[in-house]
């Protein structure tokens, strides 16, 4: 793919306004699509998205539309809406798609409803569409100013290089790989053990306890992973390892920062009144869980947390029912 071409980012969380951002800084022309009219006006008017975005300057070429038809005419289309409105979101888009449009999905999640992935969700709803996956260790302040980010981008065979290179550039660079499945998961399950993660940190339990959680949970997430086909090197890549580093050691992570305010003694109300986005973690918990049981995966940690958001399990009958866990080998 060549320079002049084009791309709509669809939702305008800070999110979507950061890839919208990056794309730009790559040479894309672009746009990027509210569903709130209003919010679209505030940001073309404005070029700032102060509600989801707050002191970042948003460049003018960047056109911001509530038109979902005007940006899914778009060569490229970024899905940048939360992994639980996919599906809604979808459906309105599919309807001005052309066939084997490439869309990228940024949203990090399983349904909670169906358990099923994102690249499954969009093959249903936008059937003619080419599905890839945006995934990794990668904030949406970061990538606002520019500093510099790797990721993962999952397409199919002989479109992940291209893509890679349209909307990647100097401080945002996409490294590409087929293994969808282990992109999708890696990017679904650090979520729910980054709230596990600041649940230890914020019930003051110790760096060392931070460290054995991450390290037990990630063994979950690569159990997980295996028995749906993921690739190891997938797993311990950017959009595995390296997003569970990230985001289960930053309060940035909306999903540690929740994990934060219940070890803490908060609410799911208290702990998520006061945020701006969504904490993906939360709804795919449950999903994870269900899964690994229809499989016979052993996932303390994961059911912890779903037991936690579901309000079955209270944050210290969690942590000692983990405490209590038989001691056996580590591999």
């Amino acid at each position: 793919m060549t320079g002049g071409r084009s791309i709509g980012v669809i939702g305008a969380g800070a999110w979507g306004t950061a890839l919208a951002l990056s794309c730009h800084r790559a040479g894309l022309k672009t746009q990027l699509w509210a569903r709130d009219a209003a919010l679209a006006r505030a940001i073309a008017t404005t070029h700032r998205n102060e509600r989801r975005l707050p002191g970042i300057a948003i460049d003018p070429a960047i056109v911001a539309t509530a038109d979902i038809a005007e940006a899914a005419a778009a060569d490229i289309v970024l899905m940048a809406a939360p992994a639980q409105a996919l599906r809604q979101v979808g459906g309105l888009i599919a309807l001005h798609l052309r066939t084997g449009q490439p869309v990228i999905i940024a949203a990090k999640g399983l349904e909670q409803s169906s358990g099923k992935r994102m690249s499954e969700v969009l093959a249903e709803v936008c059937p003619t569409s080419v599905g890839a996956v945006l995934s990794g260790p990668s904030f949406a302040a970061d990538v606002a100013a520019g500093l510099p980010t790797a990721v993962t981008l999952a397409a199919p065979e002989g479109i992940g290089a291209e893509l890679a290179q349209t909307i990647g550039h100097k401080h945002f660079r996409p490294y590409w790989t087929s293994d969808i499945i282990g992109v999708e998961i890696g990017g679904a399950l650090k979520n729910v053990l980054a709230i596990a993660a600041g649940i230890i940190q914020g019930r003051g339990l110790g760096a060392s306890a931070h460290a054995a959680l991450v390290t037990r949970g990630f063994a979950e997430l690569v159990r997980f992973g295996a028995a749906f086909g993921a690739r190891p090197e997938t797993l311990s890549g950017l959009s595995g390892l390296g997003d569970l580093i990230l985001t289960a050691s930053s309060p940035q992570s909306r999903n540690m920062a929740l994990g934060l305010a219940l070890g803490r003694g908060a609410t799911l109300g208290e702990a998520t009144a006061g945020s701006k986005g969504v904490s993906e973690g939360v709804w795919t918990a449950a999903a994870v869980v269900r899964l690994a049981r229809s499989r016979g995966i052993d996932m303390p940690v994961a059911a912890a947390v779903a037991g936690i958001v579901e309000g079955s399990l209270s944050v210290d009958a969690a942590i000692e029912g983990l405490l209590s866990r038989p001691f056996r080998a580590e591999v």
